[in-house]
């Protein structure tokens, strides 16, 4: 009986102590794929309740006067490097679409941010539809080169996720209220608030105070801050 009582003892106590992350994110962007999976990784190894926030990172570059990487050409020739590379370290499948610019700018990501924020909306008891129609967007236009932006386009990408034809159907329509834009007006104004420039943004809170982290690759500062230890982008392997 006594154990019992020491092991709920020790599981408030770390639930009460659990930092809470916010990540900012769009799918729209390859550098937000990488610290979602980073951080999805990490939120059943690190003491943390991590709260994913979609976003629209046009509404930040307008907002904050940021210059996306792919307009200034020394950048988007880096960040086409960069890309490869960081594929294999962090393990996560980016294959860049074979024009980028129109993926990215002529087409953007507006309809499928919106849709996520839906899934958001409706679902309950955590965040594993946001999770699993996160990830498949980012694989449609990050690994296979395939539209985000049609209905047809996100409802196979949601039905890939897990949603039934009737969930998809249902969520298409509110994707497109005045309720589920303004939602994703608001998150992308606090992402703003928090002084955003770009995507992926965490935001962690710490002793009353939110510690802001730009980018996928302040992960060791993220873990300094919340009092943890990085082990690498694959954490589980890192155990064994």
């Amino acid at each position: 009986m006594c154990n019992i009582v020491i092991i709920v003892e020790k599981i408030l106590q770390m639930a009460s102590s659990r930092k809470v992350i916010e990540l900012f994110y769009d799918v729209v962007s390859p550098y937000s794929w990488l610290g979602f999976e980073v951080m999805c990784r990490y939120r059943n190894v690190w003491n943390i309740d991590l709260k994913l926030r979609p976003a629209f990172l046009g509404g930040i570059m307008q907002g904050s006067g940021n210059k996306p990487p792919g307009l200034v050409p020394n950048k988007f020739l880096y960040m086409t490097t960069d890309l490869h590379r960081l594929a294999q370290y962090f393990q996560v499948p980016i294959s860049p679409p074979a024009d980028p610019f129109e993926a990215m700018f002529e087409k953007g990501s507006l309809s499928a941010m919106r849709f996520v924020a839906a899934v958001q909306e409706r679902e309950v008891g955590g965040d594993k539809q946001v999770e699993q129609v996160s990830r498949e967007l980012w694989m449609r236009i990050w690994s296979q080169d395939k539209d985000i932006t049609q209905p047809a386009s996100l409802s196979e990408a949601a039905m890939k996720a897990g949603l039934s034809a009737c969930e998809v159907e249902e969520l298409l329509k509110l994707s497109t209220s005045k309720e589920i834009k303004d939602k994703l007006k608001r998150s992308t104004q606090e992402a703003l608030d928090h002084r955003a420039f770009g995507f992926p943004l965490a935001v962690c809170h710490v002793n009353g105070k939110a510690e802001v982290f730009f980018g996928s690759d302040r992960f060791e500062l993220i873990a300094h801050c919340i009092g943890e230890k990085w082990m690498g982008p694959q954490p589980a392997a890192a155990k064994l």
